[in-house]
Formats: structure tokens, sequence, C-alpha cells
């Protein structure tokens, strides 16, 4: 039997705020750091609930494109709202969890190794990407770049042929959790700090303890804002 006409999704109402929002800033010229209006201002003009209006704001936290600050309204992070589709947020909701917690398996070991088998070639690797992540961060990024160097070397550092195969076969996954987790208020400077900890533990030779930086750090990398969000909540 063919799907091709199986019931059409039924638009829910806060893509369509979403989209009214977009026009709002792209018409009104409005720049990153300009306020949006009040939650009741817009659910009033627009002629939705605020629970519409609220959930439409949520997703564009979850994309980093607005900051909501408790009390202080809501501000934007970027000169424009071009939002993700909303079905491709769903998806990757979705797998996450299962790209979280391979990464948690993969990496602790991984760390672990790297403790037993690191060179002073890999260490000097290390600790370059963390200059270049630390310099990003000053320049005002997420230090995505730095991030995706580290775990690199600390994979090489393994010297596991297999292991480091397994995780080039989840590489686009694992950059999809990288730019979720960095775009948390606040996250870049923690990941950096964390991965100080584990490469301190590395160059050691403490292999317990490198695994267990390595856990803590990818369980933060897993408190992401995209796993509260209920994108259902709106119908």
């Amino acid at each position: 039997m063919t799907d091709a006409l199986r019931p059409m999704a039924k638009q829910r109402l806060y893509e369509q705020v979403l989209d009214r929002l977009r026009q709002y800033v792209a018409e009104g010229g409005l720049r990153a750091g300009d306020r949006l209006p009040p939650e009741r201002d817009l659910a009033q003009r627009l002629g939705v609930s605020r629970a519409s209006v609220k959930q439409a704001i949520v997703v564009l936290e979850v994309q980093g494109l607005v900051e909501a600050r408790h009390g202080g309204g809501t501000y934007l992070v970027r000169d424009s709202l071009d939002t993700e589709p909303v079905e491709r947020m769903v998806e990757r909701r979705r797998r996450l969890p299962d790209v979280l917690e391979a990464r948690e398996a993969l990496e602790t070991k991984l760390a672990e190794l790297a403790a037993e088998r690191r060179t002073d070639d890999d260490l000097a690797a290390m600790r370059s990407a963390l200059a270049h992540m630390a310099e990003e961060i000053d320049a005002g990024g997420a230090g995505v770049e730095g991030d995706r160097r580290f775990h690199a070397a600390v994979t090489a550092a393994a010297h596991s042929a297999l292991l480091a195969e397994f995780m080039r076969s989840i590489a686009e996954q694992i950059a999809e959790s990288r730019t979720e987790s960095l775009r948390q208020p606040g996250r870049p400077h923690r990941s950096l700090a964390q991965h100080r900890a584990i490469l301190d533990a590395i160059a050691d030779g403490r292999p317990r303890q490198a695994a267990a930086a390595m856990s803590r750090h990818v369980r933060t990398v897993a408190k992401v804002r995209l796993l509260d969000w209920d994108p259902e909540e709106d119908r």
C-alpha cells in the first residue's frame, strides 16, 4: 500500500506564531540585542493564547536565536529568526539520547586508554585544541571547532583503531550533539574547564580519573534544553 495519501500533519499553532515572529523581526529591522514584545502583547496582537506564544519562544530558545531573561523579557541573540524546521528538531530530539549514550560508552573508554597510551605529540595536540577553543570563546564564539579537535585528539591518543572507527561512524551525530550542547547559555566556558580536567588526568597518566572526568563531561553535554521541550504541547 502506498503511503503517499496518508493524513497530512496539522501545523502546530506555535509554528504559525514562529512564522509571524520571523516576519516581524525582518520587517522591523530588529537586530541582536533588541527586545521582542512581551508574551501577553504578542498573544493579543496575534489572536492566540499565551501558551502558543510561550511555546514559540521556547523553540527559539532551543535554537539559540533568543534569550529569555527571567523577569526581563526576550531578546534577540542574532539578527534574524531563521529557524530550523520544527520537524527536523523533533527528529534530532528523538535520536539525541541514543547518541549521548553511545558517546559516554565510547569516549569514557577512550579517555581511559589515552591516559595509559598517550604520547608527547598526543598531549601537544590536546593542548593545541584547548588553546583554539579558548580563542574561539574569547572572540564570542561557542568553541565548536576547538571542542571537535580536543575530542579527536583524545580519540587519537587512545591508539585504538577499532574504537576510532566507531567514533568516525557516528561523527555526524556527535557533531550535532556538540552544537546542541555548546549553544546552551554559559556552556562553552564550562565545557572548556571540563576538557582541561580531562587533559590533566590524561597527562598525569591516571586512567580512572580520566574516564570519570570524561563521563562527567558527556553527562553535562546531555543537559540541553531540547530534551526538555515537548513538541506536541500546543497541537
